[in-house]
């Protein structure tokens, strides 16, 4: 218990000597308070978002959408990642596409997706689905290939089909690369959907959020969403690593 003290006074060291800084160059003149807004600004300004519940607005719109899309272009990313392990024909067929778009920057295809279905919600969420797409595929087919041949052996043994050789066998087996590839899909799905509302500025979002405070000038609005923006994703982060740690222990006891 000391020694974990210990370390949580060690780890919050720098960041109190950067908020120290940070309030000491806010008040070195105008030009450095509009810069470097003092903690007591920001916390008014966060304020005044939490009671307006416009930081809500743009929260849930932003959440909501890269789950959704992490959904969506997860749980597709699992079957054809699936196909491609399991099906040489599908590897032929879907896997030199597959690769060739992946080179192309996410950023590279908004414009045609703008030209394909406008700049609303549908094209946010395609975007997301696209990049949570991409790692659930490469994560999804490598696991299943490594698989131990023994594991496949016994599903011939007890004569199962491929449809429970899947479901019980290789599914299990490939758990932590697919976990480990939903992971990555959280943090891309997250960092596209803030490029998406950035990018298509229609609607309410965290980007939405953070190009209303650059286009009126309101450097205490920028820093606090940048601020969420981190929070939030850090939150996640660690919410979906113990609930991946508690599925792959789950699977590892059956």
């Amino acid at each position: 218990m000391k020694q974990r003290l210990i370390q949580i006074i060690k780890g919050a060291l720098l960041p109190l000597a950067l908020l120290g800084a940070w309030q000491w160059a806010s008040g070195q003149g105008a030009a450095a308070a509009y810069i470097f807004v003092s903690l007591g600004d920001l916390a008014h300004s966060l304020r005044d978002l939490l009671v307006t519940g416009e930081l809500w607005v743009h929260l849930r719109a932003s959440l909501g959408r890269t789950l959704a899309g992490l959904l969506l272009g997860g749980s597709a990313g699992i079957v054809t990642g699936a196909l491609m392990a399991q099906s040489p024909l599908a590897d032929r067929l879907i896997g030199p596409l597959f690769h060739s778009i992946r080179q192309v920057p996410l950023l590279g295809l908004i414009p045609l997706l703008g030209l394909w279905v406008g700049n609303g919600d549908g094209a946010k969420l395609l975007v997301i689905a696209i990049a949570a797409f991409y790692p659930t595929v490469l994560n999804t087919q490598a696991g299943m290939r490594q698989v131990e041949g023994r594991l496949r052996e016994v599903g011939q043994v007890l004569t199962l089909t491929r449809w429970q050789t899947l479901r019980q066998i290789l599914l299990p087996g490939a758990m932590p690369a697919i976990v480990t590839g939903v992971t990555h899909a959280l943090a891309f799905a997250w960092l596209a959907c803030l490029g998406g509302e950035l990018l298509f500025a229609a609607g309410p979002g965290m980007g939405s959020l953070l190009l209303n405070g650059e286009v009126s000038g309101r450097m205490d609005v920028v820093l606090l969403a940048v601020l969420v923006i981190a929070l939030l994703a850090q939150a996640m982060n660690v919410a979906f690593a113990r609930l991946a740690s508690l599925l792959v222990k789950g699977r590892s006891s059956e």
